[in-house]
């Protein structure tokens, strides 16, 4: 496994080592030492799976009370993947970083606790698996909304299919101080 930084310091795009041949192939998504040896401590408690057709825009969420690390990778078709730092008094506080995410390049995206994740799909539909270390927990759903002027992320579609929470979310500048940057010492 490769472990890739992004310009966000603990936001990582995870490159698996693939094995092919005329068969097919195979990969280890995770593994514990591994990412260990990143300085990743990650255990994994959930993992949820959702099958979306094009332009369909999931985020951009984050859950607070019981907050999530993710591993998200896609299993089939292809993503615009998008991660925007949330922690206040971080160097990179609300920049973003996006990566297109595909069945083809099996890229993973490592996020951290402190951020909100959002994904557009690209092909004609998109199954896309999310590792999560903590439980969903609804009263601590949150998000941002996905076309807010101060983020000025350019999402591949300009009339996205949204949910009806979604077109709801907040801007950016009105969420809570639900995640504070810790500078490592």
């Amino acid at each position: 496994m490769r472990f890739i930084p992004t310009a966000i310091k603990d936001v990582l795009v995870i490159e698996p080592k693939v094995f092919e041949d005329a068969r097919g192939f195979f990969m280890e998504s995770y593994r514990r030492d591994a990412f260990a040896a990143q300085g990743l401590q990650a255990d994994f408690v959930q993992i949820n799976h959702s099958e979306s057709i094009r332009h369909v825009l999931r985020g951009l969420h984050y859950q607070v009370g019981h907050p999530q690390t993710k591993l998200v990778r896609v299993l089939r078709g292809e993503v615009f993947d998008v991660v925007v730092d949330i922690r206040w008094g971080s160097p990179t506080f609300g920049r973003w970083v996006s990566e297109t995410l595909s069945a083809q390049n099996r890229k993973q995206l490592y996020v951290p606790v402190g951020f909100a994740h959002g994904f557009c799909v690209l092909s004609a539909e998109a199954e896309f698996l999310y590792y999560c270390t903590d439980y969903y927990y609804p009263p601590g759903e949150k998000g941002i909304i996905w076309n807010d002027p101060d983020l000025a992320i350019p999402w591949p579609a300009a009339k996205p299919l949204l949910s009806e929470k979604d077109r709801r979310n907040p801007y950016f500048r009105d969420i809570e101080r639900d995640f504070v940057y810790k500078p490592e010492k």
